[in-house]
């Protein structure tokens, strides 16, 4: 049954909202397939704003992996901004996706990519939109089947009450796994219905679907055990790892937006995974082991996506990109090949100890220098130890030195404030050290106006991380130490007034901890939110921490439990804690052993480098770091015409 655009219903509220541009797709690279010929049909969601979605990696990865198959259909949905869900409310529009204006609830499955908790109560308005029950307890056949999926599914249990099934880790192989398994049961006719095809999902011991878990708890409000309640389905649900990002190139065609968007760049991730074992960054735990992409992978990638784009800068991705075992030779290379060209080149994401000044002239040799970003994360020596982020303020200096003698005029550095253990001397440490980053940069280049920007974040744990089992700081806290902060930063005006300061209150933090170590009992939190009009909860305009407040109290002191009972509350090694069944690789035994190495303030090397640390996940993928270097070269592409696009491939390479 062919499915209608909803967009002759759209279009004549389109003039009533702000940026409509961003609801009418039709982005350069886009798909559009017939519905009809479609065995199966996936809507992605990225839960926040087209400006935010729409350049998400992971989202554009799985809509390019899922149409390339020929009797699948793949289309994008967004969050839409409380004037435009006002109007569709009145005027009864669905939900819809951007691609060809379909309604979301007619698709078999709607993917739901979670890069950070605050995006939840944004899933609750797509779902009521689209006219899909928000509990998937009151599901039928007829209705999507919801995957959550991103860093956050790695604890779904705060949303297990408005989602089917989660997937965790890479999504390229499991969403043509869990499609494979859709077009049978469909193919069949649909036996036994949604529960049947959930436990199909299930069984597959890669898709955990949480209404076949039982959670039991103990009389103080810790869980007791989480256990299955039938017979097809694993105790433990394993993470997915997609080991040769060679043979996975995506995006090949990567979308160019209407609207403007957060990120006006193609990007290309060089390597998956991360071993510098920060304690306080699951990204970088929950991504192991290391996996490269080849030079050769790397420029091919690089030189089709500027052609179907025309994006003038290219963002070498991953987590700490410098730390590519042959990053020199992939900036080299790229540099000489669109040298002339109005291409640049970027590295979002840089150490202090794995960058020098010949890769940052590489990377800027054809024009624009934008200014240099680090990451210290702490202020001091002794609570960079705590969490593992070995960068002494000598190598900060030293390299920051070198970037204003060779031109450079603007450093940018990240930390957190209420990490483990910190006190208030740790967090004024920072204004130090950006006050030594302007004395070290006028003296090297002879000039006043250098400058330094602080940006600062509120420390959340996160679960499979040494720090799972951390208490977190209070928001009163988190403030007063900022405020000293900025009083110590503007003590001395002559270097004061060449640091910038920008800085995330603790309130948003804490909820965030509240979403990301919560349990199941969190989920009536989330619904009473959004009930009261919570959306966009991830802009601090749209924000109350009041609303948070007092829906964890109505929703949570009934069963026992509160506020802090899951933010400020350190747990104890033995506790269960609501992800334990969620298998990331990670050996719980290794994390709280970090965790006591955490606390006497003692760091752990790098094991890309180092013998193994035993942190479980080589055996547990049956699988090893991969990791260069392979002594082969990028050759420049011929011939370039100075300012044009690149065509002619040449790509070859030596041994």
């Amino acid at each position: 049954m062919s499915v209608d655009s909803v967009f002759p219903l759209l279009e004549p509220l389109l003039p009533r909202v702000s940026k409509p541009v961003q609801y009418v797709g039709g982005e350069l690279n886009a798909t559009t397939k017939d519905w009809d010929s479609a065995a199966v049909r996936w809507a992605l969601m990225y839960p926040d704003a087209y400006e935010v979605g729409l350049p998400n990696q992971g989202v554009m990865i799985l809509y390019e992996v899922l149409n390339e198959q020929p009797d699948v259909l793949a289309e994008r949905t967004y969050a839409v901004w409380p004037d435009l869900e006002a109007l569709m409310r009145e005027h009864r529009v669905p939900q819809f996706t951007v691609d060809s204006h379909r309604p979301v609830g007619a698709f078999d499955l709607l993917g739901v990519s979670f890069s950070t908790e605050l995006g939840y109560t944004n899933l609750l308005t797509a779902l009521d939109l689209a006219g899909v029950p928000v509990h998937a307890a009151d599901r039928t056949e007829d209705h999507p089947i919801v995957v959550a999926g991103g860093h956050a599914a790695f604890n779904p249990e705060p949303i297990s009450r408005f989602v089917d099934a989660a997937v965790l880790g890479d999504g390229e192989e499991a969403v043509l796994e869990i499609t494979d398994i859709v077009r049978a049961w469909k193919a069949e006719g649909r036996p036994g219905g949604r529960d049947e095809i959930l436990t199909r999902l299930a069984e597959t011991g890669g898709v955990y679907v949480p209404r076949f878990y039982d959670v039991e708890y103990l009389p103080d409000g810790r869980i007791q055990r989480v256990v299955p309640n039938r017979e097809r389905v694993p105790y433990r649900v394993f993470k997915r790892t997609t080991m040769d990002l060679d043979a996975w190139p995506y995006p090949k065609q990567p979308l160019v937006p209407l609207a403007e968007s957060v990120h006006e760049r193609m990007s290309v991730e060089i390597f998956r995974g991360c071993t510098r074992g920060c304690r306080f960054c699951q990204a970088g735990m929950i991504t192991r082991p290391v996996r490269e992409r080849s030079i050769e992978g790397i420029g091919a990638m690089v030189q089709r996506g500027l052609e179907a784009t025309g994006f003038e800068e290219v963002g070498l991705l991953s987590l700490s990109s410098a730390d590519h075992s042959e990053i020199a030779e992939v900036t080299k290379g790229l540099a000489d090949r669109y040298e002339g060209t109005n291409t640049s080149l970027s590295l979002p994401s840089t150490r202090v100890d794995a960058f020098n000044i010949d890769l940052a002239n590489e990377l800027s040799r054809n024009g624009r220098r934008s200014g240099l970003t680090f990451a210290p994360e702490g202020g001091s020596e002794r609570i960079r130890r705590v969490i593992n982020k070995m960068v002494s303020e000598e190598d900060l200096i030293r390299t920051v030195s070198a970037a204003f003698a060779a031109g450079w005029r603007q450093v940018k550095l990240y930390f957190m404030c209420g990490l483990p253990t910190e006190t208030d001397d740790d967090v004024l440490q920072i204004a130090e050290m950006a006050k030594n980053v302007i004395r070290a940069g006028r003296e090297a280049s002879g000039r006043k106006d250098v400058r330094c920007t602080i940006s600062i974040g509120g420390f959340v744990p996160k679960p499979h991380t040494p720090f799972q089992w951390a208490g977190q700081c209070d928001p009163e806290t988190v403030d007063r130490r900022l405020r000293k902060l900025r009083e110590a930063v503007n003590s001395d005006r002559n270097l004061g007034r060449n640091i910038g300061m920008r800085y995330h209150d603790g309130q948003p933090s804490l909820i965030e901890g509240l979403l990301s170590r919560g349990d199941r009992r969190i989920g009536a939190v989330i619904e009473r939110v959004w009930r009261e009009g919570g959306r966009f909860d991830g802009w601090s305009e749209h924000f109350s921490y009041e609303r948070w407040v007092q829906a964890a109290k109505t929703e949570l002191e009934p069963v026992g439990v509160d506020l802090e009972w899951f933010t400020t509350r350190e747990r104890e090694e033995l506790e269960v804690l609501p992800w334990d069944h969620l298998d990331s690789g990670l050996d719980k035994e290794w994390l709280w052993a970090d965790w006591q190495d955490a606390l006497d303030e003692r760091e752990q090397d790098d094991c890309r480098w180092t013998p193994c640390f035993d942190c479980g996940v080589c055996p547990a993928m049956g699988t090893d770091i991969e990791v260069g270097p392979t002594g082969r070269t990028l050759l420049p592409i011929s011939p370039v015409g100075t300012g044009s696009p690149v065509r002619n491939p040449a790509l070859t390479h030596q041994h």
